[in-house]
């Protein structure tokens, strides 16, 4: 028969299990979201390589250092100075052609904003000098030296709609459109071969319809007797005419 000493061991080990099962993994995330709001990207009428291009004359426009300019992808970066505080910013466009709908390309941009804080450290050295004994020397120096403290993605929704806005100023009033394919012929699974065919004013080399001698005309047929018209006449049959004996016979 069990004791009824380890009971409240027991009891407390399976209270303390479900207490740790009860603290799972928080449902969501406190840093991403991944909302549907288009805060980082929208679609435009022209082509990839023109939004692009006005991408990169936007970020120009604004005082960014241009790192990368292509096609279909600008990075650029700005820097900012606030006393012992150094901040930078790297900002990506890519250019994507639209799967889907009227429009023909897609932008996505993404901004990191950098935080460095400079911090100064001293170095001492001593110097000795034989000819003054053991006399020592210190010789100090201070280095200061840029030290990352922070790396955050801006999120800040307004932001992204001011840089559309400026890039919507550099876009061109012409839009390029992408060229249509040829539509493609279905090959026949028995080719025909194909003659040349004559010109309606000539049959065969060095003969024309115009040096042919003309057809003879047509010769109408007689008209038909009505019914109970008298037969024509027929001449009367030719009588032989008698030899004549030879005379002195």
């Amino acid at each position: 028969m069990p004791s009824h000493r380890f009971l409240p061991p027991l009891a407390l080990l399976a209270l303390l299990t479900g207490c740790a099962m009860g603290r799972g993994v928080p449902e969501r995330s406190a840093f991403e979201t991944f909302e549907s709001a288009n805060t980082y990207s929208r679609s435009f009428d022209h082509s990839p390589a023109q939004t692009c291009e006005a991408a990169r004359r936007a970020l120009l426009s604004q005082g960014f250092v241009v790192g990368r300019a292509e096609a279909d992808v600008v990075e650029a970066r700005k820097y900012f100075q606030r006393d012992d505080n150094h901040e930078q910013v790297e900002f990506r466009a890519v250019c994507m052609p639209q799967l889907r709908g009227e429009q023909q390309t897609v932008v996505f941009v993404n901004a990191v904003q950098d935080r460095y804080v400079l911090r100064r450290s001293n170095t001492s050295a001593s110097l000795g000098v034989s000819a003054l004994g053991s006399v020592s020397l210190p010789i100090g120096s201070i280095e200061d030296s840029l030290v990352k403290v922070a790396s955050e993605t801006l999120q800040d929704s307004n932001f992204y709609k001011r840089f559309f806005a400026v890039l919507e100023r550099f876009l061109p009033e012409e839009i390029e459109r992408p060229a249509r394919p040829a539509a493609q012929t279905q090959p026949m699974l028995f080719p025909v071969q194909q003659y040349p065919q004559p010109t309606p004013g000539e049959l065969m080399p060095g003969v024309r319809i115009e040096d042919l001698p003309a057809p003879p005309p047509a010769v109408s047929p007689a008209p038909a007797q009505p019914a109970g018209a008298p037969e024509p006449a027929l001449p009367a049959p030719m009588q032989p005419v008698p030899a004549t004996p030879p005379a002195g016979g």
